[in-house]
C-alpha cells in the first residue's frame, strides 16, 4: 500500500509541476518577447495538461495496456489502480491549471 501512495502522489506532483513549471515558463517567455503573458500563460496551462497526465503516468500507452489487459482477464485491482494514478495524475494537473488561472484571473471566480 505504501508504493502504491507513494506512485499516485508522484503522480500528482510529477503532473502539477509539469502545467505549472511550463505556464511559469511560458509567461517569462512571453515577457520576453513583450507579449501578454497572462493570456500565454493561460493558453500554455490549457494546452498542456493532458500531455502532463500522459507524461506522469508513463508517457506512452503502456498504461492502457495494462488496464485493457487486465479488466479482459478478469483482474480489476491491477486496472483500479491505473485508472487512479490516472485520477492522481489530473487532479495534479486541474489544480496547477486553477493556480495559474487564479494568479493570471486575479482571485478565485
Amino acid at each position: 500500500m505504501e508504493i502504491f501512495l507513494w506512485k499516485l502522489w508522484l503522480n500528482f506532483f510529477v503532473a502539477f509541476g509539469i502545467v505549472m513549471g511550463g505556464s511559469l515558463l511560458a509567461g517569462i517567455g512571453a515577457t520576453m518577447l513583450l507579449r501578454p503573458p497572462s493570456s500565454t500563460m493561460m493558453t500554455i496551462a490549457d494546452n498542456i495538461k493532458v500531455w502532463a497526465m500522459v507524461a506522469a503516468v508513463g508517457g506512452t500507452i503502456d498504461p492502457f495496456r495494462v488496464i485493457e489487459a487486465n479488466f479482459a482477464e478478469g483482474y480489476l485491482s491491477p486496472a483500479v489502480k491505473q485508472i487512479v494514478y490516472f485520477a492522481g495524475a489530473f487532479a495534479g494537473a486541474q489544480l496547477a491549471y486553477e493556480l495559474i488561472r487564479m494568479i493570471c484571473k486575479g482571485g478565485m471566480d
